[in-house]
């Protein structure tokens, strides 16, 4: 493949590749890197604690009290939690079902990580597949995205169902990353396939043209 094209599409692919995996750990492990974040600023209590702030990841949420301390719930798939309000007269649960689809991530990034180790080859057939692979990382991070404004628009809408609290609910890092993820895969796909294209039309170019002799040219030869 062209390096005008191979060096960029790699590129793309590594940066990609870096971001989807740092957004795969998120939560717990990574504290910075939610996807949904409320901040309180009235009392609000989940699992019977006071806090003031609450973040969403991949295998965890974790929420922050009143004193500053970090509490994260045991690292799984399609956790919920419940929020009350300080009264406990009412609360909402963020059900299973809204964060389940968030695991699409950590299958992004793996096919991602096929898409960049197939980039380095210069076997057509296998940039071809490069640039399908890197199309497909596209499409799961695509879902992946979606899935994380489902989540972001469902816990703001149960925020704001509870009395006598005031949220304010926001997107995070993780969330932004996996939008610019996305950019990434579609830049990088496209890269790969334009590379493969112009290796194409220089290959067909490099073919030595044969000109056939010109019907006037006979009598000249036998003029002579």
């Amino acid at each position: 493949m062209s390096r005008v094209f191979c060096i960029p599409g790699i590129l793309f692919l590594l940066c990609a590749l870096v971001l989807g995996v740092l957004v795969s750990i998120s939560l717990p492990f990574l504290p910075a890197l939610d996807f949904v974040r409320v901040k309180f600023a009235s009392g609000v209590s989940t699992s019977g604690n006071a806090m003031t702030e609450l973040r969403f990841g991949i295998w965890a949420p974790c929420y922050y009290t009143t004193d500053g301390a970090r509490t994260c719930d045991a690292a799984g798939h399609a956790y919920s939690i419940s929020i009350s309000n300080a009264a406990k007269t009412a609360n909402v649960i963020i059900g299973s079902s809204w964060t389940r689809g968030l695991a699409v991530h950590p299958v992004a990034t793996a096919v991602t990580f096929i898409a960049f180790c197939m980039s380095f080859s210069t076997h057509h057939l296998v940039t071809l597949l490069a640039s399908l692979t890197s199309f497909l990382a596209a499409v799961l991070t695509l879902i992946a995205f979606a899935i994380d404004i489902a989540l972001y628009a469902f816990v703001h809408h149960e925020i704001n169902k509870l009395p006598d609290v005031s949220g304010h609910t926001t997107t995070s890092a993780a969330f932004w990353m996996t939008f610019v993820t996305l950019i990434l895969l579609l830049l990088a796909g496209c890269t790969v396939c334009f590379g493969r294209r112009k290796d194409r039309m220089s290959g067909a170019s490099s073919y030595p043209m044969s000109s056939k002799p010109s019907f006037f040219s006979r009598f000249r030869r036998n003029k002579v």
